[in-house]
């Protein structure tokens, strides 16, 4: 049986992508999205008769009036698995798009469909050995006493079986909410720097947020 990531490997050199100005998916990360344009619908329905395989794109800046035709893609994006779709009467379409790993653009394929497919590099993290994630899962406990329990009961069973790259990912992909910035975590590829990067928002995050106060009777 082929792995996530082979699954993805196997798709390199043809792989369907949606570019999504608003949304940046991070590895192991999952992003719920409404597919609703004829040539996502497309795409997504290709993708279910097949591989399930399809990547989450940010266009270069400037793309506003250029939607509707076929923009330039930042060349980082993120691969990954629709893992779970409904498909609506009138052919739209609910999925979730689970991240496997980043993927550097090498070029555009000939417009053979309504989508766009692309070649790509996939780009998986290397092993990581360091202090970083400590400090990084550490940050997150702190963070924890300073947001809703319903928010903290989510995030730290992930952060706590989370490792490396997929650490800082996985917590990038719950408190950063800016696309921009989300795409400047994407593009980092040095696992130590990311992890670092990623503390320094969970820090700031931190020092803007009082301690959640308890609810309830204290014993």
């Amino acid at each position: 049986m082929t792995t996530a990531l082979e699954r993805i490997e196997l798709t390199s050199q043809a792989l369907k992508v949606f570019p999504l100005p608003s949304a940046v998916l991070f590895p192991h990360a999952v992003l719920p999205l409404h597919i609703f344009e004829p040539r996502y619908r497309a795409l997504v329905k290709d993708a279910l008769a097949g591989d399930k395989v399809m990547a989450l794109a940010q266009l270069e800046s400037g793309w506003e009036g250029q939607y509707g035709e076929r923009p330039p893609m930042q060349p980082m994006m993120c691969a990954g698995l629709i893992i779970w779709h409904e498909e609506l009467p009138d052919g739209r379409y609910n999925i979730l798009l689970q991240g496997v790993c980043r993927a550097r653009l090498l070029e555009e394929l000939p417009g053979r469909a309504l989508y766009r497919e692309v070649r790509v590099q996939p780009l998986p993290d290397p092993a990581y050995q360091g202090p970083g994630e400590e400090r990084l899962r550490q940050a997150v406990f702190d963070l924890a006493g300073r947001v809703p329990a319903s928010f903290a009961e989510n995030l730290l069973p992930v952060a706590a079986r989370s490792r490396g790259g997929a650490l800082a990912d996985v917590v990038a992909a719950a408190i950063v909410p800016e696309p921009e910035r989300r795409q400047e975590l994407l593009c980092e590829l040095d696992v130590g720097l990311r992890l670092a990067a990623v503390m320094e928002d969970v820090g700031e995050l931190v020092a803007r947020l009082s301690p959640v106060k308890p609810v309830g009777p204290l014993n």
